[in-house]
């Protein structure tokens, strides 16, 4: 193979018992048996026992091996003795009598993590020392699945027809609904280009320039807050445009390729693209209280306002006399006991929330019977009305929030989850798509100001006479793919028609002169016959850590920040050089 090996350390057989060989690798473990020092010694595809007695030439060098020294050994392979037989090792039939040694990396100090053995250390050392944390076993694996999925979505997107075109990484800044990492021009002083939070307008460009297709692998920018299914920096995604399509045309084309890669690299059930229901967002929201609801989980929330509108509870009474408010239910199959309800009355407290009210069903004496605070307040018909509107029985509960949805819902949405998984409803063994469709194209801030709420290059439903009515009312062609309670890829039909574009803009306060000026290259194209198209994104980063069944993404990422941002390997972000700064004509100014 090389110099420095004739085999990997996963090769060896029986078959190759007699032959000399040489090897190189890492020492994974050295073990002292009686006189007898066995090496483990590990490279990227394997292990090989290999060991040296006293009369070996190198056995005084083998005794002074450090775990993870990098070596190259040359020795004759043996085969062991029946006994000794490791059926875990794909090598395990065999070891290599050690009859020279180089070390070709020592070990110089104390190992800041082990690679051997499956300790957990504080992410500060993992991240500080990545380097030994990607040779552990895991993350060998973690990082194998992320290039072989990579590898199949290319081969995938080729399949259907696409080709692959790589976008500019140094561009102007755009809002994409984050904050943008700028960077300081020194032939254009006091001016700045941005990373691209995606290839949003480069892919819309290429359609307008004739090409019928493309997808890249692209890298995004974005200075966002970290999360554990998010990195505050960078992310990959499989990025896609299509001309002449419709919402159901991308839908058609994506679909089989994001259920391809999960069926070739996982046992579980994984549901047919075909199946996949389509969701729209004010449905999501109430069913599920979030855009990214798990199917997985059976449990659907319900409005339930009509049975406490008058009652004699007059918490949620009241509140329903004011404007925009409601009560909702979220029903809870088998968690009919006063301790169960107590304590997700307790989470929603932990939550922000001054409670949930329950009731659970149970045998009496008299038959079927409700048991609660509520229950006693509203009375048996109502009672009963709101178990037979959820479809409980007894040994069920279910639990009520109330008010403005907005001000409940994202809580609710975390109570069916952790309802669900903590009753066992869950289906662990599958993955579970749904298209979450109809985003609202705007949504009101804080301060009362109209912005846009998802994509705004999007084409609202119902074009240019939709933008007449209340903002608030327009739905956009944007739609989201969740799996198992996260957002695995987010897309649009695009606005290709500019004076759609600018009203569009001008409801989100942005007029004709500002679009112009921030994007003029696509109001340009834009006037030069522009197709129809549409396209998606998928998140790279989100579907391998789903199918390494990791709930933190920086264990699916090479080199990854921290949660403040920072690249503790490499020492970033660091101070700029006083010459650097002269020469960008910048000065850092303190906050405050």
């Amino acid at each position: 193979m090389s110099a420095y090996r004739t085999h990997t350390c996963a090769d060896l057989r029986e078959g190759d018992v007699g032959e000399t060989v040489k090897l190189a690798g890492w020492v994974h473990r050295v073990r002292d048996h009686g006189g007898i020092l066995f090496v483990d010694l590990r490279d990227a595809f394997g292990t090989t026992q290999c060991l040296a007695d006293p009369d070996s030439p190198v056995f005084a060098a083998v005794e002074k091996l450090r775990a993870e020294a990098c070596i190259m050994i040359e020795g004759s392979v043996k085969a062991r003795d029946a006994e000794f037989v490791n059926e875990k090792l794909a090598t395990g039939a065999v070891e290599v009598f050690i009859r020279d040694l180089e070390v070709l990396g020592p070990v110089n100090g104390d190992l800041p993590l082990q690679v051997f053995g499956d300790q957990e250390y504080p992410e500060e050392t993992r991240l500080k020392y990545r380097f030994l944390d990607l040779r552990r076993e895991k993350m060998q694996r973690n990082m194998a699945l992320r290039s072989d999925v990579v590898r199949d979505m290319r081969e995938r997107m080729w399949g259907r027809g696409f080709r692959e075109f790589q976008t500019p990484i140094i561009t102007a800044s755009s809002p994409e609904g984050a904050r943008d990492f700028v960077i300081p021009s020194r032939l254009h002083p006091g001016r700045f280009y941005a990373l691209p939070q995606a290839p949003q307008q480069f892919k819309q460009l290429l359609m307008v320039s004739g090409f019928d297709k493309y997808f890249q692998i692209a890298p995004c920018f974005r200075d966002e807050d970290p999360r554990a299914d998010r990195s505050p920096t960078d992310f990959y995604q499989l990025d896609m445009e299509m001309s002449f399509v419709e919402q159901q045309d991308v839908f058609d084309t994506i679909g089989p390729v994001i259920e391809g890669v999960f069926s070739a690299f996982t046992e579980k059930k994984v549901d047919p693209s075909a199946e996949w229901p389509l969701i729209p967002y004010a449905e999501a929201a109430l069913k599920y209280g979030t855009d990214k609801p798990d199917l997985r989980n059976p449990i659907e929330m319900q409005d339930v306002s009509e049975h406490f509108r008058g009652s004699g509870f007059a918490i949620f009474a009241s509140l329903l006399e004011k404007d925009g408010t409601e009560i909702r239910a979220i029903p809870a199959p088998t968690g009919g006991s006063r301790k169960f309800c107590d304590r997700m009355n307790k989470y929603a407290q932990e939550q922000g929330l001054p409670g949930m009210g329950y009731i659970f069903w149970r045998d009496g004496a008299d038959g079927l019977e409700a048991a609660g605070p509520l229950a006693k307040n509203i009375g048996p018909e109502r009672t009963e009305a709101i178990r037979q509107q959820l479809g409980l029985a007894s040994g069920d509960a279910a639990f009520f929030l109330g008010g403005k949805a907005s001000d409940f819902e994202a809580v609710a949405g975390r109570a069916r989850t952790v309802i669900g998984e903590e009753l066992g409803l869950v289906d662990a063994d599958r993955f579970a798509f749904a298209w979450i469709v109809d985003f609202p194209m705007y949504e009101e801030g804080e301060d009362g100001k109209i912005d846009f709420s998802h994509n705004p290059f999007s084409m609202p439903q119902g074009g240019m006479d939709a933008l007449a009515s209340d903002p608030l009312a327009v739905k956009g062609y944007q739609y989201d793919l969740a799996c198992n309670g996260y957002e695995l890829v987010s897309g649009a039909i695009r606005n290709h028609r500019p004076e759609i574009m600018f009203k569009a803009f001008e409801l989100a306060g942005y007029d004709e002169a500002e679009v112009r000026k921030r994007f003029g290259g696509m109001v340009k194209a834009f006037q030069y016959g522009a197709p129809p198209h549409g396209g998606c994104a998928a998140g790279v980063d989100r579907i391998v850590m789903l199918l390494a069944s990791e709930e933190a993404i920086r264990e699916v990422i090479l080199f990854p920040m921290n949660q403040r941002a920072e690249d503790l390997m490499m020492d970033a972000p660091s101070a700029p050089l006083p010459g650097q700064m002269m020469e960008l004509g910048l000065r850092v100014v303190e906050k405050g």
